[in-house]
């Protein structure tokens, strides 16, 4: 195993996700790792407290990662959004889906990059993602992590993030983000932690022609996996290219 980048230290461990081959992922040790030396996370946003959260596995991602190692692989096109150390992406990519992974987060495309070498895959796309306020300078462009982060372009056929909804969005940044990069015929799913943020969500992407279904997730602890309380939110939108012009 290669050592800790200098300024934090990391983990390796074999994560298994139901439905496919372990997965070696390298994450941070624990949430009290923090390295932003250039202020490159805080002029994101991103607050020392919430630095590594994007370093950590949570139950939704593992949710997420299991639905992704379920769906059939077909030439569509998936983005993943805020995808941290993106190991749905990862289940994704290794059964040969064309996927995206994104996030906002200084050192997510390296963590991934790693991720994918130590599994034996070959690279995979990534882009900068960044929603709300945060996601332009002052001159309007895109703000990137990295000089070779490409900002996020493109339509997707299925668009998938975990717990994203964990800040408050009257504005509807993150449903406006989703509707400029869904194809007229798209599919996005969210794993929700049952924040309490999903309503006004469900608002905002209503209003972008987005229809909802919802399947509770609940179930106790078992078998030495933790019990976790969430819901699957699935929305699906159809309508000409013209029609979502207009509407996002």
């Amino acid at each position: 195993m290669n050592p800790s980048p200098p300024g934090y230290l990391t983990k390796q461990e074999s994560i298994t996700v139901l439905g496919v081959d372990d997965l070696l992922i390298r994450s941070l040790l624990d949430k009290n790792q923090f390295h932003d030396p250039l202020d490159e996370a805080l002029n994101l946003g991103i607050s020392s407290a919430a630095w590594p959260l994007f370093g950590l596995l949570w139950p939704s991602g593992m949710h997420l990662a299991e639905r992704m190692a379920r769906r059939s692989v077909t030439d569509e096109r998936i983005l993943e959004i805020g995808c941290g150390l993106g190991l749905a992406s990862l289940v994704a990519h290794r059964r040969g889906a064309q996927v995206t992974a994104s996030d906002c987060h200084p050192l997510a495309h390296s963590f991934l990059d790693e991720n994918t070498r130590i599994n034996g895959l070959l690279p995979m796309r990534y882009c900068h993602g960044l929603w709300g306020t945060a996601a332009l300078r002052e001159d309007g462009l895109p703000v990137l992590t990295q000089a070779h982060d490409s900002p996020l372009t493109g339509l997707f056929d299925l668009i998938v993030g975990s717990d994203i909804l964990y800040e408050r969005d009257d504005e509807g940044t993150l449903a406006h983000f989703i509707g400029k990069h869904a194809a007229p015929q798209s599919e996005i799913w969210v794993i929700d932690p049952n924040r309490g943020n999903r309503a006004a969500f469900h608002k905002h992407m209503a209003l972008l022609g987005f229809v909802m279904h919802e399947q509770v997730l609940d179930h106790a602890e078992h078998d030495g996996i933790g019990a976790y309380k969430g819901r699957m939110l699935t929305y699906k939108r159809q309508g000409s290219l013209s029609t979502v012009s207009q509407m996002v």
